[in-house]
Formats: C-alpha cells, structure tokens, sequence
C-alpha cells in the first residue's frame, strides 16, 4: 500500500522539545519547538528534572498557547495500587488545565485517562513498545491518538506502522538512548533502589565496571578500558540530523528530542539545529542538503559518541560506546536576560566569565555568531575584569543580543 508522508497529508513534521522545567520551557519556545512535552511533580519518567506543579504548569500552558506551542504533558510510570487515586486526582487537575495531549504507558492509566479527560488527546508513551502496526491499531481502537513508536524498531518498520492507519506516530531523533529494552530497565532498582520505570533511575549503565575473582578481593581485572575505567553497558547517543529527509517521508508525525533532564544549552543548540534543517527541507525537499555546520554544531554538544540507533538495522551502531564522552569543551557562560542601547545587555552567568573573553553567541533561527566581551559591569555600573557564576552583570558585546540567547565559548 501506498505510505501516507507528511507531505503528501499536507502538513509540516511537528519538532518535539523537552521541557524539564519553566526555563527550559521558555528556551524550548524561543528556539522553535513545535511542541513541548513536560510533566507535573509526580507519575512521569523523570523525577530529577525540576517538573512542574500545577500552578506552574496552568503558567506553562499559557505561556505555550500565546506562542501557539502545543504541550503534553507525561502520565507514564506503571503505577502501583497505592498511587491509584492519587493519579485518578491528578488527572482530575489536568483536565481543569486542558493540556494539548497525555501521555501514557501503563494500561490502566490509560483507562482512567478516557474516564476523567475524554477531549484530550492521548499519546501512548514508547514504555509501553509498541513495536508492530497491530498494537498500533489495537490503541487506536481504543481511543489513543498517537503512539511514540518503541526504540528498537528501524525506520522500515515504522513506515509500515504509519501507513496503516490515521494514528500519529511519533519517534526520537536525538538524544541519549537506554541500553534496556524500550527503557524498561531493572539494574537501578536492583542496585540503588531506584525504580527507572518509576522516573528515579540512577543510570547504573553509564557506571564503571570491573572484573573482581571472589578469592582476591580488590583485586580488578579490566574488561575493556580506556584511561577513565571500563564502560561496558554505555549506548551511544542517537543523531539522525543527516537522515532528516528519510525520518519525514516515513510518515511520522513528530520528530521528538530526548533530554528533559539536560540543560538549556544542550535543547537550545540541538533544538537550532533541528529547527533550521526541517524549514529547509521543506522550503525545497529536491534541493534539501545537510548543512556541515549543522553536524559540528551538534559535534560541540557533550554526548557519548553518535550513532543512527536501530533506524537502520545497522549493527555498528548499537554496539555499547567505549570511549570517553566526545565532549569538545564547549562551556555555556550565560543567558541574556535584556538587550539594551549600545550592544550592552543584561546577562544571568551561568560559569565564570572575564573581560576580553571571545565566546558564541547562540540565536534562535540563526547560525552561531562570534564575539567578544568587551566590558563587564555590576549592576551599580562599577567595571568589573570577571563575574562570577550566579551573578547578574551587563556586558558590552561586538554584536546585538535578544533575550534568551546564550553565550558560550570554546
């Protein structure tokens, strides 16, 4: 049968961001997400990032409607019985608020979902891998409106997923991957007492691992090494920026970036990226090429070595990394907070900076800018030679800034 892209449907591919907490939110919005996936204090994945509380994600939402960002919002642990009515009260919460979509795993979540929140869409999360068009219809059937297809699938396979139906189809473009199956990892219950299917994982698969015979203790014989430790669980990070064009005409409908846990410096350059590579490959899909910027840029970003995960059922690229995290030293030094006359503009230091340092300067829309600090001021316009990490300062640049850029260097 024939496959239904996103261009033959007439509609754009949806860029999904996350957003761990209302900064990130802001960052997401600014650098042109399409939609943000985020979740309340509670019942989701990530229970270190910041999240939201009610009053805070009522701001969210409409801050995200003003700018016409969609939010989902994430439902997907697999609850026990003791958390039963607690959710069913949440979900009461969310349908005050009238979030853009769920998202769910654990079945009868699902169900409680359809009972309290029957007009907001729901989006079953890729915990629950769905890995065939058959459970895809099977959720469909039940009222689901989209699936995040599961990670071990290739791209074959969820272009035959995506043709079957109407159902949205939803997969990762970037991001750091588990080395469990679609994320459903016990080593962190088992070692830290941390449930990873219940947002509290401690990553035991990034940990340094050693041989020890049980008769010569602290004695450690290594398994593969390099001058950090051994590393023998460590899946590498996926990039699919060069493959932009075969990840739309899949049919998929959102592309989705992994990290709400990550900083603002890492969504708001992998975002850019993104951004900029689908409006040009829609502005001309014949005359669509990769940008070599594009591919150092996300080169500049800390991560564990790329790879193109199972997209192509290729087996060099789901092998555990054994190097050392391909971190190019890129270090974030702040975020503009106000552009004023003069190019001088109101800066929140995130790391320490000095007058006549040369830094980036990150804009949404826009390839990276070079620059230099030329003066740093207090807050009582007193001259400073450095700021510290923390501190609010103005500083005098060779190039105007807009809120929300970011400043960085090498």
């Amino acid at each position: 049968m024939p496959f239904k892209t996103n261009i033959i449907r007439g509609k754009k591919i949806e860029l999904l961001a996350p957003a761990g907490n209302f900064e990130k939110l802001e960052i997401a919005i600014n650098y042109g997400a399409d939609a943000v996936y985020l979740a309340g204090l509670d019942f989701s994945l990530r229970n270190f990032s910041g999240n939201f509380s009610m009053d805070e994600l009522e701001k969210a939402l409409c801050l995200a409607r003003s700018k016409q960002v969609k939010v989902y919002v994430a439902c997907n642990i697999y609850a026990r019985n003791d958390e039963i009515l607690k959710i069913e009260e949440y979900l009461l919460k969310l349908a005050d608020l009238s979030p853009d979509a769920v998202i769910i795993a654990d079945p009868g979540i699902f169900q409680m979902a359809q009972r309290i929140l029957p007009p907001i869409p729901i989006h079953i999360s890729t915990q629950a891998n769905t890995t065939n068009y058959q459970t895809a219809l099977f959720w469909h059937s039940l009222g689901a409106s989209r699936i995040n297809a599961a990670r071990e699938l290739s791209l074959i396979e969820i272009e035959k997923i995506a043709g079957f139906n109407e159902l949205e189809v939803e997969a990762f473009i970037h991001g750091a991957m588990c080395i469990s199956y679609s994320g459903r990892c016990l080593l962190s219950s088992f070692m830290a007492k941390r449930d990873s299917n219940r947002g509290m994982c401690c990553h035991p698969c990034r940990f340094n691992y050693a041989v020890m015979e049980a008769f010569r203790p602290d004695q450690y014989y290594p398994l593969a090494e390099d001058q950090r430790g051994t590393y023998i669980f460590n899946s590498r990070d996926l990039c699919m920026i060069e493959h932009l064009p075969a990840m739309i005409k899949s049919g998929l409908t959102s592309l989705k970036i992994e990290g709400r846990m990550k900083g603002i410096h890492y969504l708001a350059s992998v975002l850019n990226v993104y951004r900029r590579a689908i409006d040009a490959y829609y502005h001309d899909p014949a005359g669509y090429q990769v940008n070599p910027a594009w591919i150092q840029e996300l080169g500049q970003i800390s991560h564990r070595g790329y790879c193109t995960g199972f997209y192509f059922n290729d087996p060099d690229q789901i092998i555990a990394n054994f190097d050392k995290n391909q971190n190019t030293g890129n270090l974030f030094l702040g975020k503009i907070l106000e552009a004023t006359q003069n190019r001088q503009v109101l800066c929140q230091v995130r790391n320490k900076i000095f007058k006549d340092d040369l830094i980036e300067i990150l804009t949404p829309g826009q390839a990276v800018k070079h620059d230099k600090i030329n003066k740093i001021y207090n807050l009582d316009k007193e001259p400073l030679s450095f700021a510290q990490p923390g501190s609010l300062v103005k500083i005098v640049l060779d190039n105007s800034c807009k809120p929300n850029d970011l400043i960085r260097k090498r």
